[in-house]
């Protein structure tokens, strides 16, 4: 899917350095970027779910069975 991306003078020029500097294009440095945030954040919900239940388990137990 074809997307527009708006940023401001300075990001671009901070992606255009990373891009040359890591010897990708602009787009494969903007894609990795999206995919590291995205995956970060999920990992970080999963980890809070796991202690939340770790923490909470007899909580959760007794809703279950309410």
């Amino acid at each position: 899917m074809a997307m527009t991306l708006r940023m401001t003078d300075e990001l671009t020029e901070a992606l255009r350095q990373t891009s040359e500097r890591e010897g990708l294009s602009m787009q494969a440095v903007a894609v990795r970027a999206i995919e590291e945030y995205t995956s970060r954040r999920v990992r970080l919900r999963d980890e809070l779910l796991s202690t939340l239940v770790a923490e909470d388990r007899a909580v959760i137990e007794r809703l279950a069975d309410a």
